[in-house]
């Protein structure tokens, strides 16, 4: 087994009301990220539940993967939850087709990309960080199979 030396903090984050609002900011899956690393720089019991919350409760896969890390890097025993499977938000299908049926009819891919990114940023955020370089194909195939409904 390699052992790797990490250097943790046992104090409470200086930022850490800051910390969890950047945790919890449904529409930055980047700025949730950016928290999961931050906090995994200290091993307290507070910044063990956020991490716990995240990892068991984010819906960008990576950012479950990054806390589940954070967390065995801090002794604790945790398992990582299985990928979701379906909408990664509750009635995320039904936002996509609201978005189509709101363009005109013969409307491109960027136009349908553009207004999902003004009208649902979380929902957009989410599957941006979910499928990750993936996701322009991922959409475009979405978006591809409502014009057919």
């Amino acid at each position: 087994m390699n052992h790797l030396t990490i250097e943790l903090n046992n104090e409470i984050p200086p930022n850490l009301e800051e910390l969890k609002k950047s945790a919890s900011r449904t529409s930055n899956w980047r700025e949730r990220l950016e928290a999961v690393e931050a906090l995994g720089q200290y091993n307290d019991q507070q910044t063990i539940n956020i991490l716990t919350r995240m990892m068991s409760g984010d819906a960008v896969y990576p950012i479950q993967e990054a806390a589940y890390r954070k967390l065995r890097a801090f002794g604790e025993d945790v398992q990582l939850p299985p990928r979701k499977k379906g909408d990664l938000i509750k009635g995320a299908g039904k936002v996509f087709v609201r978005i189509k049926k709101s363009l005109p009819e013969g409307h491109t891919f960027e136009e349908f990309k553009e207004k999902l990114q003004k009208t649902r940023s979380d929902v957009y955020d989410t599957y941006e960080g979910d499928k990750g370089s993936d996701f322009d194909q991922w959409l475009e195939t979405t978006w591809a199979s409502l014009l057919k409904k």
